[in-house]
């Protein structure tokens, strides 16, 4: 019995009433092996202890078995074959045969599953459920992919990960940590619940629930969420981003930040390709160019579909909007069908029966375009089938026509108008006088403007000085042919030039009436 060669084996029958998976004894080998002092019902086992149970294989180099209990205690040196493919090592473990669970511990338990290599200072083994359960840290590796987390549960035969607090799932291009996460190891989903952040060469992601996927590295997220890159910031409630293809998309609610450009574009829908440089919005578009020195001067833009489209150094260059096209500016606002703005030269092109209003000034054409500096427009030019039109009263107009028009601005105020190709003007000459009268037994003065009279005429081309916001003085070129009359003697082809539409009643009078067409 003491022999060091001596082959002990010893079955025992556990008592009635066991399962059937408790039914079956621990069997084994050892080189020594003596009952125990105090206890017969233990077996002291030494040099290269072996043991089986229901098909799974346990070595030591020392155990205690407990042949009336049917379980198993080993040190040093311990190995468990659980299948042809899994294995589980440590220094310390106890094993129940009627409840088939595995505890092991030491410096390093280390469970072996396929490709999967699962590293904590103690584990629980459950070979009824083939799971893995850890909550002393975990450390798991799988090719270039690692978990890591406080806590957590492996099962083995669909190769799933359910672990938590302080979760963090890395692989060669990218690193998530979140507070709870389910992992397959097969299919590499995840899915994440609370508070996470994925990181990869240049995006970062934020959620609070969602879905990853390692090997396509496609991300489905649906609460706080928002996909960070460079300068861009992409926000909705529903985000999908494809970090291979550097392409985003969202469903409601969605906002993209340019923080560079302060720059926002906000709707129901949008996508975002950083290969192809560009992003879009609809349903609900509006894009806000704000001005961080003088927010009242911020540009806000609506249209059907918004598209943005960047430089090669990520920083917004051109603004598309099409379809239903409203602007709102504090000095300026428009309309159109679809429209251009480069976001460096604050260039603004409306095309499709385009409206521009600045002051009380209407601007209408085939083409507009305005540019804009730190104190508001600079220069409009209306290209083709151009008019301006000046509401005096309910029944008077001025109005300037031509082919072409070039209107310059000097800190915000404009300084004189070419009129050219075909010039047509009708303007209305005023001279300012104050009224007098008593209100509540106070001389009141206000000053009025009156009538005097109405220049209208033809030239080949003109211009126009402005000073105060009110012109000044029109120099004709090439011909002209311009008349004086009385207000009342007009004739009826100058009181409304060919052409001739006033749209105030578009106008946008506040930044939300860009919605209203």
């Amino acid at each position: 019995m003491t022999s060091k060669y001596l082959k002990i084996f010893i079955f025992f029958m556990l008592a009635f009433g066991f399962s059937a998976h408790a039914q079956k004894l621990i069997t084994y080998e050892a080189g020594m092996g003596t009952r125990h002092p105090e206890n017969s019902d233990i077996w002291i086992l030494y040099q290269k202890v072996k043991a089986e149970h229901d098909g799974m294989w346990l070595y030591a180099d020392s155990a205690l078995l407990n042949t009336k209990k049917n379980d198993f205690t080993a040190y040093r040196h311990i190995k468990i074959i659980l299948n042809d493919t899994t294995t589980i090592t440590g220094d310390s473990m106890y094993y129940d045969g009627q409840t088939r669970v595995v505890n092991i511990w030491g410096d390093s338990a280390v469970l072996v599953d396929g490709k999967t290599i699962l590293k904590t200072p103690q584990m629980s083994y459950d070979r009824n459920e083939n799971r893995a359960t850890y909550f002393w840290w975990g450390h798991t590796v799988n090719g270039s992919r690692t978990l890591d987390s406080r806590k957590g549960f492996y099962f083995s035969d669909s190769e799933d990960f359910e672990i938590y607090d302080d979760v963090t799932l890395r692989d060669s291009s990218s690193r998530l940590l979140t507070d709870t996460l389910y992992y397959n190891m097969k299919t590499e989903d995840a899915m994440f619940v609370g508070p996470t952040v994925i990181y990869s060469d240049s995006t970062v992601i934020y959620s609070t629930y969602g879905t990853y996927n390692t090997s396509s590295r496609q991300s489905w997220s649906y609460e706080g969420s928002r996909v960070v890159n460079g300068s861009k910031i992409l926000t909705g409630d529903t985000l999908f981003f494809d970090d291979n293809r550097r392409f985003g998309e969202a469903i409601r609610n969605v906002c993209i930040f340019d923080t560079a450009n302060n720059l926002t574009c906000t709707g129901r829908y949008g996508q975002t390709d950083q290969h192809r440089r560009f992003s879009f919005v609809t349903d609900s578009a509006l894009v806000v160019k704000a001005d961080a020195e003088k927010p009242k001067d911020s540009l806000f833009m609506h249209g059907d579909t918004i598209y943005v489209f960047n430089n090669g150094d990520n920083e917004a260059e051109l603004i598309k909007v099409f379809r239903h096209v409203k602007s709102y500016r504090a000095d300026s606002q428009s309309l159109c069908d679809s429209c251009n703005y480069w976001v460096k030269d604050s260039l603004m092109t409306l095309f499709g029966d385009p409206i521009l209003w600045y002051d009380s000034m209407q601007c209408t054409a085939d083409t507009i375009l305005a540019t804009h500096d730190s104190a508001g427009l600079k220069l409009v030019n209306l290209r083709s089938n151009c008019m301006l039109i000046e509401r005096l009263d309910s029944r008077r107009f001025n109005q300037v026509k031509s082919r072409n028009m070039d209107a310059y601005f000097v800190k915000g105020e404009p300084s004189y108008v070419d009129i050219l190709s075909n010039a047509q003007m009708c303007y209305y000459l005023t001279e300012e006088d104050t009224v007098i009268s008593f209100v509540d037994s106070v001389l009141v003065k206000q000053p009025r403007k009156s009538i005097v009279g109405v220049n209208a005429g033809v030239s080949t081309d003109m211009r126009v000085y402005f000073r105060n916001n009110e012109p000044v003085r029109v120099s004709a070129f090439g011909k002209p042919d311009m008349q004086t009359y009385p207000d009342a003697k007009l004739p009826e082809e100058w009181q409304r030039l060919v052409g001739f539409r006033w749209e105030i009643e578009r106008r946008p009078q506040l930044w939300s009436d860009v919605f209203l067409w």
